[in-house]
Parts: C-alpha cells; sequence; structure tokens
C-alpha cells in the first residue's frame, strides 16, 4: 500500500534579494511544503528587477511553479530600498541563463494569491519574506479568505534594534501601514525578526563547504561575494532562511505569543514591531514571536538541505 506524505501548501511572497534567492530555494527543494505560488513585492530593489529574479531562480533550479508580479511600492509612503545591501539588480554576481518567461502569470499577485488559495482544499500558510504589501491589499480586498490561511510567517520585525531606521527592520520599515494591516488580523502569525537573522550567521568555514557542494552552492557562493548582509570573514545573515527553517524545524526556535503592534507616527521610530511582552498596550496576543535560535541546529539544517540540492 502506498502511503501518501501530506505537503504543507504555501505561497512565498518575496522580493528577491540574495538572502531571498537561499530562502526560495529551502521551499522549493524540500519533500515537505508544496509551493503553489511565489508572489513578488517591491522591497530589495524594484518590482521589475524582483520579478525577474524569481523567475531566473525558478528556472535556475529547474521548479515549475507560477510566479505572479505584485505591489510596485508601499501602500502609503515613499521608501528606500535595498540595493545597497544587495547590488542594483537584486542578484548580481552570478550569470544566469535564460529563464522561463511562461511562469509568469498574467494576473496582478494579490489576485493570483487569492486563486491559489481558494483552489486548495487543504487551508494556506503564506510565507511573507518581503514587505508586507502584498498580504495587506490581500486581506482589504478579500476579506473572506481570513479563513483560509493556516498561518502568515513573517521575516520581519525585531525584539531590538532595527536596520531601517533605529528601531524598524527593513521588511516592516519599508511599508508599515501594510504591515499594521497585516498585524491586526485574525490570522495566526509567526514573527521571525531580525534578532534571530543575526544570529544564525553562516560562518566562513560553512561558506568555503557551500562553494564546493553543487550547482547551487556555487551560485549561491558567486552571490555571497556580492552580498552586504554580513561578510565571509565574520559570517553571513541568512535573515530570510531562518523564516523557512521556522516553517520546517520550528523545534530550533524559542518563542513566545504576545502582543505585536506596528508604530506608524513616530519620528525617528516608524515601522518599528512593539513587542509587548510585559502588556502595557494589549493582554491579549496576536503573534507568535521567535526570541532565539538554536544557532548550530540551524547551521547544520541550513548545510544538510544545500547539500541536497541537485540539478
Amino acid at each position: 500500500m502506498t502511503i501518501q506524505l501530506y505537503k504543507r501548501k504555501i505561497i512565498i511572497d518575496t522580493d528577491p534579494g540574495i538572502d531571498d534567492a537561499i530562502a526560495i530555494a529551502l521551499a522549493l527543494f524540500s519533500e515537505e511544503i508544496e509551493v503553489k505560488l511565489i508572489s513578488t513585492v517591491a522591497g530589495n530593489v524594484g518590482i521589475n528587477y524582483v520579478t525577474e529574479n524569481a523567475l531566473k531562480l525558478v528556472s535556475f533550479f529547474k521548479k515549475e511553479v507560477a510566479v505572479a508580479r505584485g505591489a510596485t511600492g508601499p501602500l502609503v509612503r515613499q521608501s528606500k530600498d535595498a540595493s545597497s545591501i544587495h547590488g542594483k539588480t537584486g542578484l548580481e554576481g552570478y550569470a544566469f541563463e535564460e529563464w522561463n518567461e511562461r511562469l509568469l502569470v498574467d494576473q496582478h499577485a494579490v489576485n493570483a494569491i487569492y486563486q491559489a488559495i481558494i483552489a486548495s482544499e487543504e487551508k494556506t500558510t503564506l510565507l511573507a519574506i518581503g514587505p508586507l504589501t502584498n498580504i495587506a491589499l490581500l486581506l482589504k480586498l478579500y476579506p473572506q479568505i481570513e479563513n483560509q490561511i493556516e498561518e502568515i510567517i513573517i521575516m520581519g520585525g525585531s525584539i531590538d534594534r532595527g536596520n531601517y531606521n533605529v528601531y524598524a527592520e527593513f521588511n516592516i520599515g519599508y511599508d508599515p501601514e501594510a504591515a499594521k494591516i497585516v498585524f491586526d488580523s485574525a490570522i495566526k502569525k509567526t514573527m521571525v525578526g531580525l534578532n534571530i537573522g543575526l544570529k544564525a550567521l553562516i560562518k566562513p568555514e560553512a561558506s568555503e563547504e557551500i562553494k564546493t557542494m553543487n550547482k547551487v552552492g556555487d551560485m549561491f557562493y558567486s552571490l555571497f561575494k556580492k552580498y552586504r548582509g554580513g561578510s565571509f570573514e565574520e559570517g553571513l545573515t541568512m535573515f530570510d532562511s531562518t523564516a523557512v527553517a521556522y516553517l520546517l524545524r520550528p523545534d530550533l526556535f524559542t518563542v513566545v505569543d504576545t502582543y505585536v503592534d506596528i508604530e506608524l507616527t513616530g519620528q525617528h521610530t516608524t515601522g518599528a514591531t512593539l513587542v509587548d511582552f510585559n502588556g502595557h498596550i494589549s493582554n491579549e496576543a496576536n503573534t507568535t514571536v521567535c526570541i532565539d535560535i538554536d544557532e548550530a541546529g540551524f547551521n547544520k539544517w541550513f548545510l544538510e538541505n544545500i547539500r541536497h540540492m541537485d540539478i
């Protein structure tokens, strides 16, 4: 008798981005999940670049996963991108071959996400590793969809300081109004923040090992050389990969259920995630917040997965 392995259905909303590229690979090569769609959102670089990058990656990995082009900028404000970290195009450093344009769907990402969710017999998990613009628009345009979303796993926010401004992490700070809409929703949410990514470093010896693992490892190493998120000498920050790690290996994380709000009016703190550990704002938890990670366990999991990425 054949046993059917259940695969959790996910949609990746992303702005690739070098660390996004690695997170996307970890998800696409996993045997435990099924990626139904990759939706793109402006963030690390502009929407045309991130959409092209998603197509490049899916084609490089030889995966037949649809890509949908999404929001071109934040809901309300003008925001600065992260090209200073990821380079002008977001994926500089590796010469990708031609990519499969056929995988680009002919509808806006928000509508494509909605269609993918309602077409699924099981609830869908949203893996949000870019600004939350598309997800906020989805919840506003199709509020009835909340009951069909299993969870939103968010790489964003911080329980400490920020990297977009003093207290705001980039994905939240880029579009804080969108983040506010998402965090205020009744959907189950997990926040894997900047504080986790800063601990989950890929050390120099691991980077050298990745280089010679396989074709995927060689591509990653080439991108790492252009990545300004850490360094080969001190360790590379794999922020978005920690969200995939939480999806697949939640046992690596220490979490707390608490209330999270988004600061929208602070002169120097707009986009800050107010993680209310002591109940000053609300005693009702709305988010599972990751406060620590097993660094050695993450590194072992990360390397094992790349080692098995055969294309």
